[in-house]
């Protein structure tokens, strides 16, 4: 058989149906693992398609080489020394050696290292056909996908995630024998399951989408699919000059269920527009895979937009079907609501006695004692009326254990806020029903009421310290209890609200909470050096680096704000063109300081009259008058401006080094200088270690 020098590859595995959620994830990790073999084999190409249905996961390789380059092949054997005897003849080594290679001694060659000389047999290798290669490199990415349960089916031994029904491998216009997952590859794919079940023959491996959405009424591009979705959404809702919602994860979702998408618009009971639009939207999304539309001014109206998989010779009764399904979740959901609105949200409250927070941490009632306890504390800081937080904190688990937010989990907050507010609770009250839990995700939007910020922070900082202070800290990807995400909220309450809070502070009053005994007794200062170790992450995202947040954080501060604030004059101080100069300066200090003995430390003042040099009296002369200087502006928090100040000691320091005997003999002078710098380090330190800075 004789190929090109390139050509293109369709590797097609047709399964039962696929799990949607996993979709998008395996489709990409099966392309990433069919280049890496190809890669490993040493076979170019120049990119990979990617294709992925409920019924099907395919790859389309451009332009791959046909065939492997040659490779050369070195083996080394015994060294020169111990190869031949001194009479030069070959000894049993090198004889051996030449035999094992296929060869004659004469045959070998030689090559010099720093280590001696060695004999060495090169051969050349020829390379394999490309296509003597794919169901091999094939079953190997297949085997490689993140698949945490494999199933058996049929009498075979092979598994996969679903069973498999073909396999098809074609590279250009050749048809590949192999087998794959115990089935023979056949130049054949299949379209929908209902519109077209029969086979659809590949002629080549670039007409393969073509062939499906044009004969097999599949759109086989995830992507593709996903985006034709949307537009038929846009497009249908715009029809009724309404406005849909479409939420990411859904969209993905739904792109991951069906092979040939057709939107139908569906109608449900206005009477139903009566319940919290929130309940009726995660009722359409969560449990039927519908699309909800608003009108222009984001009012949820009584219709739906369903994305089905066929084209139907009967849409009206489909429709029917799917508004049928639709009626009796919103009468339960109808029922939830009129049944919680008989009684104030604060009637919920003894059932949390009965809900286990943490088998050590106690229940949520005794989790709601701490967070009311913390709030009060941190009103102050946010500005809240510490009465309201306190009722906000009494209230804010309530709606866990009603029976809307049994049914449906994710309304939690949501619910309470509604509770809340038909109990006539005050609307910061209200309000922190909903904000404690901001904010969800990366992204996401930050609490705005007084009351919402006090308990976004106090119920992540009590789950911070309980759950640290029982020794279940996070390990590896397991963070049961999201302390890592819980960590990161509330840095970002505190950086971007902002509050000036100082984290040392709050988490020992957290900890002073708990019932002696709990949590370990280092807990407030373990939680804050994780916290703190959070922020690298933070400034990562923002492109920060490390070192300028390492430079912050080693001073000891464990105000967010304020943290914030330093990283900022930081990252602004590493622009100055002094700035290489002053860190590396500001390193060979710290390693004097810390050499030197703890007397010439000692802060005793610097004695003026042990200052000979010019250099060095002139470096004393710009510190003191620096300190001054930049003395109101540290208490203003005005970082930047002081280290812009500082950037003037470059010459003096320079000029020190350069002319001044730091450890001389006389041990007063020495330890009189050495107080010098020290002095320069701390002006620096009143803001940052800028010696860490690379």
């Amino acid at each position: 058989m004789i190929l090109d020098t390139f050509a293109d590859l369709l590797i097609e595995i047709g399964t039962e149906e696929l799990p949607p959620i996993a979709l998008p994830k395996l489709s990409k990790a099966f392309a990433d693992a069919v280049g890496s073999q190809f890669q490993g084999y040493g076979i170019a190409y120049r990119a990979i398609e990617r294709f992925a249905t409920p019924r099907r996961l395919a790859v389309l390789v451009r332009d791959l080489q046909t065939r492997q380059a040659d490779q050369e092949s070195v083996r080394r054997g015994p060294a020169v020394r111990a190869a031949f005897d001194a009479s030069g003849n070959p000894t049993p080594a090198a004889q051996g050696f030449a035999r094992s290679c296929g060869v004659e001694v004469t045959d070998l060659g030689r090559e010099a290292t720093e280590k001696g000389e060695w004999l060495i047999y090169k051969s050349l290798i020829p390379g394999r056909d490309t296509v003597a290669l794919v169901p091999e490199i094939a079953e190997k990415a297949l085997a490689a996908l993140p698949i945490p349960k494999r199933m058996r089916w049929g009498a075979g031994i092979e598994e996969f995630v679903r069973p498999v029904h073909w396999v098809c491998l074609i590279m250009g216009a050749t048809p590949v024998e192999g087998t794959v997952l115990g089935l023979t590859s056949a130049p054949v794919t299949y379209g929908h399951r209902f519109h077209h079940p029969d086979s659809i023959a590949i002629e080549e491996a670039a007409s393969y989408e073509a062939r499906l959405l044009e004969e097999g009424y599949v759109v086989p591009s995830f992507e593709a699919r996903k985006t034709s979705i949307e537009e038929k959404i846009q497009a249908m809702a715009s029809e009724q000059g309404l406005v849909p919602r479409i939420d990411p994860d859904l969209l993905e979702e739904v792109a991951a269920l069906v092979e040939w998408p057709q939107t139908l618009l569906c109608h449900f009971d206005e009477k139903f527009l009566e319940i919290p639009p929130e309940v009726l939207i995660e009722t359409m999304q969560t449990n039927q895979k519908y699309f909800p539309v608003e009108d222009a001014e984001g009012h949820l109206q009584s219709a739906f937009i369903v994305i089905t998989n066929l084209e139907s010779q009967d849409p009206d009764r489909v429709r029917e079907g799917n508004e049928r399904v639709i009626r009796p979740r919103f009468a339960d959901a109808a029922f939830f609501w009129s049944q919680d609105i008989k009684q104030p949200l604060e009637a919920f409250a003894q059932r949390l006695e009965t809900v286990v927070f943490q088998e050590k941490l106690g229940t949520i009632a005794d989790k709601s004692a701490r967070v009311t306890r913390l709030g009060r504390h941190l009103a102050a800081s946010v500005q809240a009326d510490p009465e309201l937080v306190q009722r906000a904190a009494e209230l804010a688990k309530c709606d866990l254990v009603s029976s809307m937010v049994y049914e449906f989990p994710g309304l939690q907050g949501i619910m309470g806020q509604y509770y809340a507010a038909h109990s006539n609770e005050d609307p910061c009250v209200c309000s922190a029903m909903q904000e404690q839990y901001l904010p969800r995700f990366a992204g996401d939007v930050l609490p705005s009421s007084a009351c919402g910020l006090a308990l976004a922070i106090a119920d992540r900082i009590d789950t911070l310290v309980g759950i640290f202070g029982i020794g279940l800290r996070p390990t590896g990807t397991k963070d049961p209890y999201a302390l890592r995400r819980a960590s990161i909220a509330v840095l970002r309450i505190l950086i971007e609200t902002p509050v000036d809070l100082d984290l040392k502070d709050l988490l020992q009053t957290a900890a002073e909470g708990f019932p002696a005994g709990v949590i370990a007794d280092d807990t407030s200062s373990t939680v804050l050096d994780y916290m703190l170790e959070r922020l690298h992450g933070y400034y990562g995202d923002r492109d920060i680096s490390a070192d300028v947040v390492d430079a912050v954080v080693q001073v000891g501060v464990s105000n967010a704000f304020d943290i914030d604030r330093r990283v900022a004059a930081v990252s602004r101080f590493q622009t100055l063109p002094s700035a290489p100069e002053l860190a590396a300066a500001n390193k060979r200090i710290r390693n004097i300081l810390a050499k030197a003995d703890s007397g010439a430390t000692a802060d005793t003042g610097l004695d003026s009259d042990l200052l000979s040099d010019p250099a060095e009296i002139a470096l004393a002369e710009k510190v003191s008058a620096l300190r001054s200087q930049v003395q109101p502006l540290i208490e203003d928090g005005n970082y930047v401006e002081t280290l812009e100040c500082l950037a003037d000691l470059r010459a003096d320091i320079d000029r020190f080094f350069t002319d001044v005997m730091v450890m001389a003999d006389n041990e007063a002078v020495r330890n009189n200088r050495i107080r010098l710098l020290a002095s320069v380090a701390e002006l620096f330190l009143q803001v940052a270690d800028i010696s860490r800075l690379q």
